[in-house]
């Protein structure tokens, strides 16, 4: 007697997907991205991971609102860590109203993407709201147990941190680009003149590595005092 063949089961062959066919993508850009907090006398600026995740103090800048050199630093860091894209903080009130901080900030702004046009780089700039700031950052100087006496000179770095980190975090949470646009000022409507290749960077205070693990602080010591 003739048993009936057995078959064995195979699954059926089906295209794989790529990684591009199964993951969403976000509606925004991916890459490192820098934080701006923007003082009077200091600037902060931070940076984040290719992946978004995390952002780190970078350093601090003396402001020059005369020459503007301090924005050229900006622009020398974003080239050389390939930034996608720059966040800059705009101080509102706890009313959402806009004083001359904000002013200040978008100026600032405005300046760094003609700089940013101005060195080839393609970078959008975007105002993100970064009211109460300044006492998140006092508040992760405390947690990273850094001595109230030494918050003035990192507090502008923390300020750039949480800047950045809210953006992050905001991109993530939406699933798309997130802060206001800033678009390219008419010509002799804001500033003072974009400093050129040869003037000098005003760097107050280097990067370091970075701890492991623990809170992350903001880097090296400021070596000029005064107001933001």
């Amino acid at each position: 007697m003739c048993r009936p063949s057995r078959q064995r089961w195979q699954p059926s062959r089906t295209p794989s997907r790529t990684a591009r066919d199964v993951t969403v993508q976000p509606g925004y850009l991916h890459g490192v991205k820098l934080g701006i907090d923007v003082g009077m006398a200091r600037v902060g600026l931070a940076s984040c991971d290719p992946g978004g995740i995390l952002a780190t103090p970078v350093k601090t800048l003396a402001r020059d609102a005369k020459r503007n050199s301090d924005i050229r630093v900006v622009v020398s860091e974003a080239a050389g860590r390939g930034a996608v894209e720059i966040f800059v903080g705009l101080p509102r009130t706890l009313k959402g109203a806009e004083k001359g901080s904000a002013r200040m900030a978008r100026d600032y702004a405005q300046l760094l993407l003609a700089a940013l046009g101005r060195a080839g780089l393609d970078v959008p700039v975007r105002l993100i709201d970064e009211r109460l700031s300044t006492v998140s950052a006092h508040q992760a100087l405390h947690a990273a147990g850094i001595g109230s006496r030494d918050h003035r000179k990192l507090v502008d770095q923390a300020a750039a941190v949480g800047i950045l980190q809210q953006a992050l975090d905001m991109q993530k949470a939406r699933n798309t680009s997130v802060g206001e646009l800033v678009r390219a000022p008419k010509p002799g409507t804001v500033g003072n003149a974009i400093p050129s290749e040869e003037e000098e960077g005003s760097a107050i205070s280097d990067s370091m590595p970075m701890p492991t693990s623990g809170p992350v602080p903001p880097q090296g010591p400021a070596h000029q005092e005064g107001p933001r």
